[in-house]
């Protein structure tokens, strides 16, 4: 009968068996999995315990390659397989088994991190922080399971093949030396914190906001919205302001009244500029002073300082300050000058 031939050491109807048991086997696991998916999903939106968040996110970390494989291991167990592939079977099982774990650990750092990043008393240090430390618990995780993958394969030394990867760690150092270049400048703003994560900072000409600090690169946010992405190292070899970590702001302006102001308001406008920043909060009267003779006009030179970094309030005092300016420049008949040229003509 037909059934009866052998393919393989394995009559038909067994084949016909194990192609049944694969494709209900890999029905049943994904089915599972969606159904566990949505639940948790519904579970975590609705409750206030992370319990249910961290299992959604362990399910969805399960990858479609696990299960296929899953899958042919069971249709296999229908087989009548040989030494050598039960041996192939055993490596690929533990090999698919070890890196699926793994992606399960990078899961629940990941978790780990977003958890302890988001708690009302983690700053932005902080942040950084736990950013850089979930990157390099993510490397060594990877590290660990590839020489297990490694230990696990016949004929395979571990001890021997890392002490030729010592040997062979200068070529392959040379290789990447710009990726090990960024991967130690991110642990190098991690432990400095020239910056972190939320702060405004500006590099060459760009200006943005740090989002995130990586394994290789960092990113920030524009102030007019598009994602600037640094590498870590050309980030720290450059000359960077962090306007974020500002303790004051100083302003330094300059006013032109006209050459017809008499000596007596001349006089007056530094006492009226004073008294005007000094009664704004928050704000310290530095100097005013008549600087120098213009082309048209005399110059006067403020400055002040505004004792918060934040750069809105900032704009909203000099609105304020120069509207009572104009306001009390109008009061004593003082006029602002503007390019102005005059001629004279003569009559013969």
């Amino acid at each position: 009968m037909t059934l009866d031939r052998l393919i393989f050491n394995n009559h038909l109807d067994n084949w016909l068996f194990a192609l049944a048991a694969l494709l209900a086997a890999f029905v049943l696991f994904e089915l599972l999995r969606r159904i566990f998916s949505s639940v948790f999903k519904r579970k975590s939106e609705s409750s206030k315990f992370q319990s249910f968040t961290l299992i959604y996110r362990i399910i969805q970390k399960i990858k479609i390659w696990f299960l296929v494989w899953l899958s042919i291991y069971v249709g296999s167990l229908f087989l009548e397989l040989s030494e050598p592939l039960q041996s192939i079977r055993s490596i690929i099982t533990v090999t698919v088994v070890l890196l699926q774990v793994g992606f399960w650990i990078l899961g629940l750092i990941d978790f780990w991190v977003e958890q302890k990043s988001v708690r009302d008393d983690v700053g932005g240090e902080q942040k950084t922080t736990l950013s850089v430390v979930g990157v390099i618990l993510k490397i060594g995780v990877w590290i660990f399971v590839i020489l297990i993958i490694l230990d696990n394969l016949p004929g395979v030394e571990i001890t021997t093949l890392i002490a030729g990867l010592g040997i062979g760690g200068i070529a392959v150092g040379l290789a990447v030396q710009n990726i090990l270049s960024d991967l130690f400048s991110s642990v190098s703003i991690a432990l400095d914190k020239p910056f972190v994560i939320g702060d405004t900072i500006k590099s060459g000409d760009f200006i943005g906001t740090v989002e995130k600090i990586g394994l290789k690169s960092t990113r920030l946010r524009s102030l007019s919205g598009e994602q600037l992405i640094f590498s870590n190292s050309d980030l720290l070899s450059s000359r960077i302001q962090n306007f974020r970590r500002m303790d004051r702001r100083r302003a330094l302006f300059t006013l032109g009244v006209t050459y017809e102001t008499s000596l007596e308001n001349l006089e007056r406008i530094p006492k009226i500029l004073e008294e005007i920043i000094s009664s704004k909060p928050e704000v310290t009267f530095d100097r005013a002073h008549f600087k120098e003779y213009g082309n048209f006009s005399l110059n006067f030179e403020i400055v002040y300082f505004v004792e918060t970094s934040d750069f809105r309030y900032f704009m909203d005092v000099q609105q304020a300050i120069n509207y009572e300016i104009y306001r009390k420049f109008h009061e004593f008949g003082i006029q602002f000058a503007y390019p102005t040229q005059v001629v004279y003509t003569r009559q013969n």
